[in-house]
């Protein structure tokens, strides 16, 4: 016989209360979120995306501060071959032939903050803006689909010596934000000396008020060179020591003392920034001292003034500490100066301009030069002659020093620009060269070339030549002329591999050079009808201007030696050209607009950034400005990605302790990166 048992209640824990509570499941024990930046909301075990709750899913990336899914915007990639039109002209249709920009030096900024690139225009020389009359400077705001000429508007032109009402000289400019408040400022640099009312007037910095208007910076800064001669030819932001403030490297070019014929060459120097805009000179205090034109054997070792034609400053052995460059006009060496940083900030620089082999190459022939050949036509028995072949000009003149243009200095070359860029994507920067190179001064003149980092800790560089590279000329007749000023390095297909384009320019047959890199480190022309047709191309600016996710390019146009009987000859005015790539946006790419954090300049500048996609890594630094008279691209920087739809990035911060944080991105969308957080989509 069964026997019933009292049902007796289970007694819980706070059943004295009256309450009772029910075991809580966690619904994210086990879940591992699979989109980086969502995380597991217990309630619903769902993987959300930030405050909002979204879901994100396959490829999306997770932008928790907007709390929005970003997806990629992905094709199968693109990749130019011969017979596919890259750009078209768009000068009209964005306004600049109705405003008259004509100028020879082109620099891009984003100085009012609105996410589109500005352009800064110049003419070449030292003349001021006559706001009814004759014009030599133009800042151009980008409305998006067209400029806006608001430089007597801005007042980046001020004056500050003069009342007349006229801007201010300054050819030479460079973009950063110097106070770290969140805007680019500009420097403008001068050559100083000029005349009558403008008597006075010097270099300046001009400090952004955030809505892109400019005001003098402060009047005792040591960069306005008052009383001293200020020869600027070229402009470099750069945190030369790490310490969050904005430094400045400025290249000097010659000049000659009114009413002498000397020739006077002068040191470059390197500005400390305080952080507030006022800057001292420590050049010497850095170890960067050079000596005057005097013993020709210091010349030859680089240790005498350079002839500046440009600057640059990129970390070229990979340790956090920026080389300093200078290249050099008229066959002077160019510089290269080797930075150290220690973990105290103590900065010094050592000069390895001959050995890393930049100076200049290592082809010392003479003999093919026109004008030794008339010299030993004439003195047969000099040493070396009997080597000389007879010459093809006519010998009407005697242009050769017979002891001095057998040096190594006088057989380099005549540089307008060099250019740091990662070209065959082997994670070490690469230096693009450009030289003015004449037919008669045979072989041993430098030409334009690439010149290979070996990735070695003392900076060195092969130079494989413009046979293996494919950054071949060719020429009709015997006599021709090269004006090679400017060059760019990007990628305009998005495949993932930087091109190049050289600006030949100011002789008659100089034309722009599209370059399309179809392996690592090995180039082949783009024709003319299919990439660029630009006369005397000069001063160069890249940018996606119209926010299409492909680079375009604006020009400059010089009128130097215009000869109408000779082809390719200067156009009626100096009007800058503007093309718009129409190839490059069908394809995957990236662009990032980095800013620095708590021991970092704000504008990220030597900032160095790995983007890897598709089996291949791309590096690029944030440039503070560069080469011939101030060159400047786009700050934010855009990598192509191939066929890939997104890309693992690695940020190296340009603070002391050289902070880096990895992180992945989508194609298809600009992100800003604020140092220390995840990446968000840019507004």
């Amino acid at each position: 016989m069964s026997r019933a048992w009292p049902v007796v209640p289970l007694l819980l824990l706070g059943a004295c209360s009256g309450e009772t509570t029910q075991p809580q499941v966690n619904l994210c024990a086990e879940r591992v979120c699979a989109v980086a930046g969502t995380t597991c909301d217990p309630a619903d075990g769902e993987c959300k995306c930030g405050a909002g709750g979204a879901l994100c899913s396959g490829q999306d990336l997770c932008d928790a501060a907007a709390s929005t899914c970003v997806s990629p915007v992905c094709s199968a990639g693109t990749r130019w071959a011969p017979g596919q039109a890259i750009f078209r002209e768009v000068t009209a249709d964005w306004g600049l032939e109705a405003l008259a920009v004509q100028g020879t030096r082109v620099a891009v900024g984003d100085f009012d903050g609105d996410g589109r690139p500005d352009l800064f225009v110049r003419a070449g020389g030292n003349g001021v803006d006559e706001w009814d009359g004759t014009r030599r400077s133009w800042l151009l705001r980008n409305t998006g689909g067209g400029f806006e000429d608001v430089t007597e508007s801005s007042g980046v032109r001020q004056t500050r010596v003069s009342t007349i009402a006229v801007g201010r000289p300054g050819e030479v400019v460079a973009f950063a934000d110097v106070d770290n408040d969140g805007d680019l400022d500009v420097y403008t640099g001068m050559t100083t000396g000029v005349d009558g009312a403008l008597a006075g007037e010097t270099s300046e910095l001009m400090l952004n008020d955030g809505q892109g208007h400019f005001q003098l910076g402060p009047e005792d800064s040591g960069l306005r060179r008052v009383g001293d001669a200020d020869i600027v030819a070229g402009a470099t932001f750069v945190d030369a020591d790490r310490d969050g403030n904005i430094d400045l490297w400025v290249g000097q070019h010659n000049y000659a003392p009114a009413g002498t014929n000397d020739t006077i060459f002068k040191q470059d120097y390197l500005y400390k920034g305080d952080g507030a805009g006022r800057f001292s000179d420590i050049t010497a205090q850095a170890g960067l001292t050079t000596v005057d034109w005097e013993n020709l054997d210091d010349v030859d070792m680089g240790l005498a003034h350079s002839r500046a034609w440009s600057s640059l400053a990129c970390d070229l052995n990979d340790d956090g500490a920026p080389e300093l460059l200078a290249a050099s006009y008229g066959r002077a060496p160019n510089h290269l100066w080797q930075g150290s940083l220690t973990g105290d900030g103590a900065l010094s620089f050592t000069n390895r301009s001959v050995v890393s082999g930049y100076a200049y190459d290592d082809d010392f022939t003479w003999q093919d030069n026109e004008f030794a050949r008339c010299y030993c036509q004439r003195f047969s028995f000099a040493e070396g002659c009997d080597e000389v072949g007879p010459p093809r000009i006519t010998c009407s003149s005697q242009n050769w020093s017979h002891t001095t243009d057998r040096r190594p200095f006088r057989l380099g070359g005549n540089s307008g620009t060099t250019v740091c860029a990662d070209v065959n994507n082997d994670g070490a920067m690469d230096l693009l060269t450009t030289e003015i190179t004449h037919w008669w001064a045979g072989s041993g003149a430098d030409q334009s070339e690439l010149l290979l980092n070996t990735g070695e800790a003392e900076v060195r560089f092969t130079r494989p030549g413009q046979a293996a590279t494919g950054l071949t000329r060719t020429h009709s007749g015997v006599a021709w002329d090269q004006g090679d000023m400017t060059a760019a390095v990007f990628d305009f297909d998005n495949d993932g591999w930087p091109d190049v384009y050289i600006g030949a320019s100011d002789y008659a047959g100089n034309h722009g050079l599209l370059f399309h890199q179809t392996e690592a480190g090995k180039f082949e022309a783009v024709p003319i009808t299919e990439g660029i047709d630009h006369h005397r191309s000069h001063g160069i600016g890249v940018a996606d201007f119209d926010g299409d996710g492909d680079l375009d390019l604006v020009l400059g146009h010089s009128r130097a030696r215009c000869d109408a009987t000779l082809p390719d000859d200067c156009y009626p005015t100096r009007q800058v050209r503007m093309f718009e790539n129409t190839y490059g946006q069908g394809g995957n790419w990236v662009q990032l607009d980095l800013q620095g954090g708590e021991g970092t300049n704000r504008s990220a500048i030597g900032a160095r950034v790995e983007v890897s996609a598709g089996g291949v890594t791309q590096t690029q630094e944030v440039g503070g400005g560069h080469g011939h008279y101030g060159i400047q691209h786009q700050r934010v920087l855009h990598f192509g990605l191939g066929a890939a739809c997104e890309a693992e990035v690695t940020v190296r911060w340009p603070d002391r302790s050289l902070t880096t944080q990895t992180f992945r991105v989508v194609a298809g969308h600009r992100f800003k990166v604020v140092q220390g957080q995840d990446p968000s989509l840019a507004q």
